[in-house]
C-alpha cells in the first residue's frame, strides 16, 4: 500500500476549496478565489504564506524568481487556477515549484469549472534551487 503524502492536511486543504467553490461557483478571477481560500484555510487553523517569492538559481548563481500562490503549513503548496480545465502544463509548472522549494507536494486547484478539479503533484526526489541570499518569504495580505 502506497502511503499517500500530507493526507489529512491535503483533506482540510479540499474541504476548503470546496467550500470556497460552493459559495462563488465558477467564473470569478483567480484573484477572488485566494482571497477566500484564505479566509477558509485560516478558519481551519492552518499557516499560510501568500505570494511567498523564490528565486530560482542556474549553477549556484540567480537565474530568475516567481511567485508561489500560496504555501499551506510550510508543506504545501497551492496552485490556484480559474481556467476551464487544468492543464499537463499547470502540472508541470508546480512540478517545477517543487523542484525550486524542495517540497514535495503541490496541489493545483481549478474553481473555475462546474465542479472543483484538483491535481496533486508529487516529487519525492526534489533538491532546493532556492538561493540562501535572498528573503524568500514576504507575506501580502490584503
Amino acid at each position: 500500500m502506497v502511503d499517500i503524502i500530507e493526507k489529512e492536511l491535503s483533506y482540510l486543504i479540499m474541504q476548503a476549496a470546496y467550500e470556497v467553490h460552493n459559495n462563488l461557483g465558477p467564473g470569478f478571477p483567480e484573484m477572488l478565489y485566494e482571497q477566500a481560500m484564505v479566509r477558509e484555510l485560516m478558519l481551519r487553523n492552518l499557516t499560510l504564506q501568500r505570494q511567498r517569492k523564490i528565486v530560482v538559481n542556474y549553477k549556484q548563481e540567480p537565474l530568475g524568481e516567481f511567485i508561489l500562490d500560496l504555501t499551506v503549513n510550510e508543506r504545501i503548496i497551492l496552485e490556484l487556477k480559474a481556467v476551464s480545465s487544468i492543464l499537463k502544463l499547470h502540472e508541470q509548472q508546480a512540478f517545477s515549484y517543487l523542484k525550486a522549494t524542495g517540497l514535495q507536494l503541490a496541489i493545483v486547484i481549478n474553481f473555475g469549472a462546474e465542479s472543483v478539479q484538483s491535481s496533486r503533484v508529487v516529487n519525492t526526489k526534489s533538491k532546493p534551487a532556492v538561493s540562501p541570499r535572498v528573503p524568500q518569504i514576504r507575506q501580502i495580505l490584503k
